[in-house]
Formats: C-alpha cells, sequence, structure tokens
C-alpha cells in the first residue's frame, strides 16, 4: 500500500513539473528575470484589429530565456496567453496548456493524428495538424482551433481553457471545396458570436482550390456561413494574420492570385470587405492586378494592418506595393488613398498611433522589417527599415519592435530609428512566426514548442 501511495504522488508530481506525454518543460532558466503574465492574448497580435501593440510595455533590460517547452510538433501558430496559460497548437494535432511562468504542462489535448505530407497533393508541411492561430472566446471559456485530420477534412474543436476537455467539434469545411488542396494557415478570428476560418491553397497551388471563410457559431449550433472568391481558381485567403474584424463587425480579408488574367477583375490579389453572413460588401485591388496575377505576385502575402481609429487600412503583398486604404471605400480597382513601393511583404504587419494625429506601421518586408507613418491626412510615409536578416511579423511592446527570424534570432528594435537594442536566441522558427505578449513576457513559437522570453525583471 505504501509503494502505490508512493508510485501515485510520483505521477502526480510529474503531471505538475510538465513531464507529461507529449511536452516537456526545461524549467526556469538561471539568470532569467521571473515572467510576470498581465493582461491576456487572446488571438493573433492581441486582437482583432492584428495591432499587436501592448502600450506602456516595458523595453528590453537584459531580456533572456526564461523556459523552453519542447512539444509533439511545430509550432506554426501565434500561442495565445490566457489567465496566466499559454496555449500552444502544434501540426503533431494538440493544444497544450502550458503556465506562463514555469513551462509546466497544465494539460494537452490531442485532437487528431496529423496528416502525413505524401497524403496530400501538394504542400511543404509535413505532418500537417494545427497551423492557423487558434482563437479565444472568454464569453464560452473555450478556445477554438482548426486540424487537418485523415479523410482528408478540416475540424474546428472548442476546448475547455481550465481543463482541456473537448467540448464541441464539427466539420468546417465548405460545400463544394476540395478539402486536401485547403489549407488553414490563417489566424481564426472570433467575433460576434462566430469563429471565422478562413483557406488558402497549398504550397505549390495544386487543385481547383478557391479562397474562402467560413464562419460557424461559436455555440456549436446552426448553420455555417460561407464565401467564395468569385474567382475559377486559387484567390487563397492565406495571410497567417487572417482576416481583421473592423467596427461595426466586418471583416477584412486580403486574396491571393487568381486564375484570371484579363480585363474583368475577379476580386483575387485584393483586400475584400465581408459582412458578418460573408456577403461581399467592398473590395480592393491594385490597377496591375492581372499582370500580377500572372506572376503569382499575391496582394494576399500579408494580412491588412488596421490603423488606430478603424478608418484606414495598410496593405502590401509579393507584388512591392504598399497601399493606404480607406474601409469605408476601399475604392476598387486602383482606388488606394495612397501608395508606396519596395515592401514585398509576408506574415502580419503591426500598427500604433502615432504623434500629433498620425499612426505608425510596421511590415515585415523581405528587404528588411519597415517602418511608415500615415498622416497627417492621407499620407504615407517610409521610415526607417531594419537590415534584410529581419523580416519577421513584428509586434510592439512599449518603444521597441520585436521580430523573430527562422535562424531562432529574436531581435529588439527601437521604434524612433531602428537600432537593435538586444537579440536572444530562442531557437529555430518558421518562416511565419510571431510572439505572443503578456506582463514582461514573450512567447515564441518554435519548431520545436515554445520558447518564453523575460523582457525586463
Amino acid at each position: 500500500m505504501r509503494q502505490r501511495l508512493w508510485v501515485l504522488a510520483l505521477i502526480g508530481l510529474l503531471t505538475m513539473t510538465g513531464c507529461t506525454a507529449g511536452g516537456t518543460a526545461s524549467g526556469t532558466t538561471p539568470g532569467a528575470a521571473p515572467l510576470r503574465p498581465g493582461p491576456d492574448w487572446p488571438t493573433y497580435h492581441g486582437d482583432g484589429t492584428r495591432a499587436g501593440f501592448v502600450p506602456g510595455g516595458p523595453d528590453p533590460n537584459a531580456p533572456a530565456v526564461a523556459w523552453q517547452a519542447r512539444l509533439d510538433g511545430a509550432v506554426y501558430a501565434s500561442p495565445l496567453v490566457v489567465g496566466g496559460l499559454v496555449v500552444a497548437a502544434t501540426e503533431g494535432g494538440s493544444l497544450y496548456g502550458l503556465d506562463a511562468r514555469t513551462g509546466a504542462v497544465r494539460w494537452r489535448t490531442h485532437l487528431a493524428d496529423p496528416v502525413p505530407g505524401g497524403a496530400l497533393p501538394c504542400g511543404n508541411i509535413d505532418p500537417l495538424g494545427i497551423t492557423g492561430t487558434p482563437a479565444e472566446d472568454p464569453a464560452t471559456g473555450q478556445v477554438f482551433a482548426v486540424t487537418a485530420r485523415a479523410g482528408i477534412e478540416h475540424v474546428l474543436f472548442g476546448v475547455d481553457l481550465a481543463s482541456g476537455h473537448i467540448r464541441s467539434q464539427r466539420v468546417v469545411d465548405a460545400p463544394g471545396s476540395e478539402p486536401a488542396t485547403q489549407l488553414q494557415r490563417a489566424a481564426l478570428l472570433l467575433t460576434g458570436g462566430r469563429v471565422y476560418i478562413a483557406y488558402g491553397g497549398n504550397d505549390g497551388d495544386c487543385g481547383r482550390y478557391l479562397g474562402r471563410v467560413v464562419g460557424a457559431p461559436t455555440d456549436g449550433l446552426g448553420p455555417l456561413v460561407g464565401f467564395a472568391v468569385p474567382t475559377p481558381r486559387e484567390g487563397g485567403i492565406w495571410a497567417p494574420s487572417g482576416p481583421t474584424a473592423l467596427p461595426g463587425g466586418d471583416l477584412l480579408v486580403a486574396t491571393g492570385n487568381g486564375d484570371a488574367t484579363g480585363a474583368v477583375w475577379d476580386h483575387s490579389d485584393s483586400v475584400l470587405r465581408l459582412s458578418p453572413q460573408l456577403q461581399l460588401v467592398d473590395g480592393f485591388a491594385p490597377t496591375q492586378w492581372a499582370q500580377e496575377n500572372s506572376v503569382d505576385a499575391d496582394l494576399g502575402s500579408t494580412g491588412p494592418v488596421l490603423l488606430p481609429g478603424g478608418t484606414r487600412v495598410v496593405t502590401a503583398g509579393k507584388g512591392g506595393g504598399i497601399y493606404l486604404l480607406d474601409t469605408a471605400a476601399l475604392g476598387g480597382v486602383g482606388g488606394q488613398r495612397a501608395q508606396a513601393a519596395g515592401c514585398e511583404s509576408y506574415g502580419g504587419g503591426a500598427a500604433t498611433p502615432g504623434p500629433g494625429g498620425t499612426a505608425v506601421a510596421y511590415l515585415p518586408c523581405m528587404t528588411g522589417l519597415l517602418q511608415l507613418t500615415v498622416g497627417p491626412g492621407d499620407r504615407l510615409a517610409p521610415g526607417w527599415q531594419a537590415s534584410d536578416q529581419i523580416t519577421g511579423s513584428p509586434v510592439v511592446v512599449g518603444t521597441t519592435v520585436w521580430s523573430v527570424q527562422q535562424d531562432g534570432t529574436l531581435y529588439a528594435l527601437d521604434t524612433a530609428d531602428g537600432h537593435t537594442r538586444a537579440t536572444v536566441q530562442v531557437g529555430e522558427a518558421t518562416r511565419f512566426a510571431t510572439p505572443a505578449v503578456s506582463g514582461n513576457g514573450l512567447f515564441v513559437p518554435t519548431t520545436a514548442g515554445v520558447t518564453a522570453v523575460s523582457i525586463a525583471p
């Protein structure tokens, strides 16, 4: 009897310290400042605007790795931070709840076995599990995530945030779609009692897929709503930042190149405004949209960056153009309010208020992370640009821009002039990785799991 009690106690201790099946935590790092979780980070870049900005947050003071958690697959999605819990989604098909202070595994829920890359007609994620960033619903205490599973189909799971128990699940592939040709890379958006799920295509653009958005009620009841880009093929909605929420409930999405290369605009290579019921309300495309289609130069490689106030948006893509749009009147073909050049962009941007009523945007350009000032009025002025080694999707904390690179270097840049304030090695990351922020901690997705960085004491 005494031996059995000792074994049960040991099992409990292992669970508390994160040594559960499918995940391990290295524990706190000597010399790193203790992590103090702060406000929640419940979705990609903090909220539905995708601004990625924490005003008044700490600037770097001896930043260092606080802990690292090895999970059952690569983490492409941005982590979430809710109530001191870090939620991480893996390509192994699992959701994890990690203690934000220590990295210990509080719970792990395996949603589905991942799909082997060889089972797909094309693509470069192998195996394929959960790629799009999940979203937390404070009204129901759930986190929603979409995973691919054998079949092949995409399933939306609602998972209890406190326990990790699955509370709901439903297939969220649109009628008439070819799920094996659709990749769910875009972050989920939760607003107005629905979870919005955007789809693009796999790397290689195989099959007759269409860019789509599906909306599912958070209560698990009622019909799905859906939108498909009105192009014969492609037009993927794949930017990792996902749909952007506008004041009043409408959504903005960016679309990739489509098949059309003629005179009739098919709403590919565009920024589109959709109603909560996913009806097309408005749209914008560059004047050269057809030419960009012909050379695979998606405008939709970066999600729209909504500026403070919600009336203007900055967008950029593979073609190198930067466009300032009016959210109330996107303007159709060539309807931008202002434009600039020189930013082939991939991922998700960030935005902050600027001096004198201006706004500042930060775009992940291949030539280096770029600062832009918008205003007064509809003036668009490029500012400083980082070196071409710094291209990762940024977040802004206080007066510091943070950007993680594929080689595992996390950079801290001064918002004033872009000079490097600090660097931290966090472990190899995926191309579109972006951190989550809470308190004095950054939580970075890596190919091995999650690395937590204490910014300052």
